[in-house]
């Protein structure tokens, strides 16, 4: 799934741009193509445009400039209602006044199924979420959790081959939304459906996703599978934006066989994967996560000195906040195990990490 081509793709954004005002581009030239049964993420802060690209395809959005094709037909002239697409609100969006039952039941009769099919698909979609047995219930009897299972079933009730999800989790408490996550997750793989969902939380996006698609100022900064994403970040925005990272401002002396060397300022030079950095002379940003920093100097790695600056204990880990090369909030995460150094806040010790680990990429 990590690339797919124009004539694959089930949904295409073909060269598309949108402006509210004619003058400012929300989303500039974008060209993404979306794989049949594929579950694609569209990750960035407020403000990057993937909510904007996410109602565009809805319909509820039009396009400035360009197409957007589904199932290799153009849908920017089609209405919403006719586009056959599934889609799940951060705020449920359920009819407050019907039951749970006459919900599900609403998109089929607009679509014109008899009673008997719609009561059968009703039955088969709450079967889905498992939440049968609240049918004859109103939303304001359910928990938020209970309402957005019945929104997701909502969205799956007319068998639709594209579901849009916009922070559909965005208003759930941290157990019930890591665990609906997986529940999502699960529907996916079992249903085959095509899912398109919006967020600006990293770890779900991570989660779920067979793809993620990185924006930020309206651009797709990258576009990856997460552990590539994680892994191999293309730049300093994703970098930073993707999972906790330590960055290091340094200056580029050499670059060879893809491995750069980078000098850190007084007289410090490392090695780093030369992955998106200028040739020699050219400022660079050096990004390394704090789970691949290790206390002490070890062997076929760069040791620098470290002062321990704050220690915060999370169970599993320990977080300890270190000043490091002119970085004070360079975290590294220690494992609470046994047989490990313990450490204490104002001593200095060394770190250290390997060239595979840290690199270099645009300032």
């Amino acid at each position: 799934m990590s690339t797919i081509s124009k004539e694959d793709g089930f949904v295409v954004f073909d060269h598309v741009q949108k402006s509210y005002d004619g003058e400012v581009l929300v989303v500039k030239d974008l060209n993404l193509y979306i794989g049949k049964g594929e579950f694609l993420t569209m990750l960035g802060p407020s403000g990057s445009g993937k909510t904007t690209c996410l109602m565009m395809l809805a319909g509820f959005e039009t396009a400035t400039y360009g197409d957007i094709l589904l199932d290799g037909k153009p849908i920017n002239h089609i209405p919403p209602h006719k586009r056959g697409i599934g889609m799940v609100f951060q705020n449920y969006a359920l009819f407050p006044h019907m039951t749970v039952g006459e919900n599900l039941s609403f998109p089929l009769e607009v679509r014109g199924q008899s009673k008997s099919e719609r009561e059968a698909n009703v039955i088969r979609a709450l079967d889905m979420v498992q939440m049968v047995d609240f049918i004859n219930r109103r939303p304001a009897q359910l928990s938020g959790g209970q309402q957005q299972r019945i929104a997701l079933a909502r969205s799956l009730v007319f068998e639709p081959e594209l579901v849009l999800m916009d922070e559909p989790l965005g208003a759930l408490d941290k157990q019930l939304r890591e665990h609906m996550q997986y529940e999502i997750k699960h529907l996916h793989d079992r249903l085959g459906v095509t899912v398109v969902y919006v967020t600006h939380d990293q770890s779900e996006a991570l989660t779920m996703s067979d793809r993620v698609a990185v924006f930020e100022d309206g651009v797709i900064q990258q576009l990856a599978s997460p552990s590539d994403l994680y892994e191999r970040p293309e730049n300093a925005f994703v970098a930073q934006f993707i999972g906790e990272n330590n960055t290091l401002k340094g200056t580029v002396k050499s670059v060879k066989d893809g491995v750069a060397t980078v000098d850190y300022g007084s007289g410090h030079l490392g090695e780093a994967m030369a992955i998106n950095c200028g040739e020699a002379g050219t400022a660079a940003t050096l990004s390394v996560r704090p789970e691949r920093v290790d206390i002490g100097a070890k062997s076929n790695a760069q040791a620098v000195d470290a002062k321990v600056l704050e220690l915060i204990y999370l169970g599993d880990h320990i977080r300890c906040r270190m000043s490091v090369l002119g970085n004070d909030d360079f975290v590294v995460k220690v494992a609470n195990a046994s047989g490990q150094k313990h450490l204490k806040v104002g001593e200095t010790t060394k770190v250290s990490w390997a060239k595979e680990d840290c690199r270099a990429l645009d300032a």
